[in-house]
């Protein structure tokens, strides 16, 4: 018999403990010994919750379970940073693997965790760390091992693709479909972690560091939200064939990384297009393997409490046998990340000029100079003094397009710049 220990019984703790009561014998068939749940830390012990556990399982004092040494794997499903990197780290210490689904602790000390558990000679999985119920984690270490990862392009917060999905699909502005999200659960009070961006980034700096075999330093990740983009892009983007996505972007070059976290327009026949509602994907390109996505639910209790459950009886299944996996997140070198000023992009911009002639002449003279050129140029003549013109470029350095707008600021004939969202496209374009 192994005995585990579940550390916080929210949503996913209760998921998983359902699973586990479910698929009790299949699990116990899978891992060769019984698994049994000795101890659940908890906030409070009289708390009604949707499973009934015995009383005796229950506790609020953590020492309880990093004490007891017949507790050889601990799941830690808090979230956070603190104390779950505290408890994580203790555990470790005192020889006792660990199952995590804590994307914040593992982006930013992921490296630090794993040599510590080498070195105490245990194992940590975080599967669930990434996309809910997808599975990424292991097949980027194992079934797609034999590649050179190129390019990975992912939709890794299920909030910010809803709202965008919301807008697209229903012409409703940004406000109204965070309104609608929170009221189903799907956003937080206070969502700005995931609609600034910041839940995508700790995922997209996971995935890369074990895909590029490097560490990842998460507070070095380029990364903007959702909140600036507008029900007229959406439709802009409809009319000239894109529709927009959070995008967590992660791409190796030979002189460094390419990462970063930001709305895109991507072509409607792009497969990520096609990902709507709080959906997840995750679409790759090795060198060998070619294009792969992989598509499902991002979260929720049962498809995160299932990645959780494959987690326990992996780890439990190697400690019955007295097997010790000890995968590093990356390679002990660092890559550096690129700064965003240096990264090519092509570009939609939109912005209101004076309707008046030699104002589109002023406005190529500023791109030209800068060596910016266009695909596409767009503008929808209005009985105003004032008209849109909306601008798709070639691919341009950052740095020539953000001096562009500086100098388009400052142009008479432009009243205002309204938007710059990048455009992104597939490896082979």
């Amino acid at each position: 018999m192994i005995k585990i220990a579940i550390l916080g019984m929210g949503t996913v703790g209760s998921g998983v403990v359902a699973i586990m009561n479910k698929r009790g014998e299949n699990i116990k068939n899978k891992v060769g010994t019984e698994l049994k749940v000795e101890k659940i830390l908890v906030k409070d012990n009289s708390k009604k919750r949707e499973i009934e556990l015995p009383p005796e399982v229950l506790t609020y004092n953590v020492e309880d379970i990093l004490d007891d040494p017949e507790i050889e794997l601990i799941v830690e499903l808090m979230g956070g940073e603190e104390p779950a990197y505290e408890y994580i780290t203790k555990a470790i210490s005192k020889g006792k693997s660990v199952v995590t689904a804590n994307k914040l602790v593992i982006a930013k000390y992921g490296d630090e965790i794993l040599k510590l558990a080498r070195e105490n000679e245990v194992q940590v999985s975080f599967e669930a760390s990434v996309a809910g119920g997808i599975p990424i984690i292991r097949p980027l270490k194992e079934s797609l091992v034999a590649n050179r990862i190129e390019e990975i392009y992912g939709i890794l917060n299920g909030t910010t693709n809803y709202i965008l999905t919301k807008m697209t699909q229903e012409r409703i502005e940004f406000d109204k479909a965070l309104e609608e999200a929170q009221r189903l659960g799907y956003a937080e009070r206070d969502p700005s972690s995931d609609t600034k961006g910041f839940d995508a980034a700790y995922k997209i700096a996971i995935l890369s560091s074990i895909a590029f075999e490097t560490s990842v330093d998460a507070d070095s990740i380029y990364i903007e939200g959702i909140e600036g983009v507008t029900l007229e892009d959406i439709k802009l983007a409809d009319e000239l064939g894109y529709v927009i996505k959070l995008l967590a972007i992660g791409k190796k070059y030979d002189d460094g990384l390419n990462i970063r976290v930001h709305p895109a327009f991507i072509s409607k026949n792009h497969p990520l297009a096609m990902v709507n509602g709080a959906y997840n994907a995750i679409y790759l390109y090795g060198d060998a393997v070619g294009d792969v996505m992989l598509y499902g639910k991002g979260a929720g209790q049962m498809p995160t409490g299932s990645a959780v459950v494959a987690d326990i009886i992996q780890v439990a299944k190697d400690i019955n046998y007295n097997r010790l996996d000890t995968h590093s997140l990356g390679a002990p070198r660092n890559q550096q990340i690129k700064e965003i000023n240096q990264i090519d992009n092509s570009f939609y911009l939109r912005i209101q000029v004076l309707d008046k002639p030699g104002v589109m002449s002023q406005v190529t003279k500023v791109l030209g100079d800068n060596h910016v050129s266009l695909s596409a140029v767009s503008q929808k003549h209005m009985l105003t003094p004032i008209v849109p013109l909306v601008l798709i470029t070639h691919p341009v350095k950052e740095e020539n397009m953000r001096k562009s707008l500086y100098e388009l600021e400052n142009l008479e004939s432009v009243v205002k710049i309204n938007n710059l969202i990048r455009v992104e496209k597939k490896h082979n374009g």
